[in-house]
């Protein structure tokens, strides 16, 4: 029979999990809180960029794409970015030029 063979990936430590979990839990309050400013037009841009750091996050550490070496793993997550940013700009070009009465 063959032996599992562990993998070339660096294992994460439990330190850093709870550590990304506190952060994350840091970035909930900090949109909580930003929900209640007056910030008007950038309400949305706050939110959305608190909300991206917080993806970024979660796919980097719990998604284990930070210890990826595979190209294609890393090409896949940076077109992801690539498209978000897409969609966010083009989302926010959209609500900027809106006429409000």
């Amino acid at each position: 029979m063959s032996e599992h063979k562990s993998s070339d990936h660096a294992k994460s430590p439990l330190k850093m999990y709870f550590a990304v979990w506190a952060a994350l839990i840091v970035g909930t309050f900090i949109t909580y809180e930003a929900a209640f400013l007056e910030l008007g037009a950038f309400n949305s841009v706050v939110a959305l960029v608190i909300a991206s750091i917080k993806a970024t996050l979660v796919v980097l550490f719990f998604m284990h794409v930070y210890h990826a070496s595979e190209r294609l793993t890393k090409l896949v997550v940076i077109a992801a970015v690539f498209f978000l940013l897409l969609l966010l700009g083009l989302t926010m070009t959209d609500y900027a030029t809106r006429m409000w009465s």
